[in-house]
């Protein structure tokens, strides 16, 4: 089955897309990725006004099949966290692109220019 992969978003190839507007970045995993994750029955994120590192953890997701680390695509500050994931971890899932997990502040803008676009993701999914 393919994945969806809007077109208007970047990737990372852990599986996260990334909305960008301006100098926040709205985080989420890719339909991919909850699809090779299995039911998702807990997700830990970090706490407003935490200070992330390009590809450093942010969090965790938790499946009935695995646990995986989330990785953030970009060095920045968490201006909001996604609360509604907490009781209803089901939803990243059902709705992965409505699902975001972490709002970012962009630290350096360069970083974004690294950020795949969907073509390149999707060879990414084809491997």
């Amino acid at each position: 089955m393919a994945s969806l992969i809007p077109e208007t978003l970047k990737y990372t190839k852990d599986h996260e897309w990334a909305l960008i507007e301006g100098d926040i970045i709205t985080v989420g995993i890719t339909d991919f990725a909850q699809s090779q994750l299995g039911d998702i029955v807990f997700v830990e994120l970090p706490e407003v006004g935490t200070r992330l590192e390009k590809e450093g953890t942010f969090g965790v997701v938790e499946s009935i099949k695995s646990v995986s680390d989330l990785y953030s695509p970009i060095a920045g500050e968490v201006v909001a966290t996604n609360s509604e994931l907490e009781d209803g971890p089901e939803k990243c899932n059902e709705s992965p692109y409505e699902s975001w997990m972490v709002k970012l502040k962009v630290e350096n803008m360069s970083d974004l220019d690294e950020l795949l676009s969907p073509s390149a993701y999707q060879e990414i999914c084809d491997e």
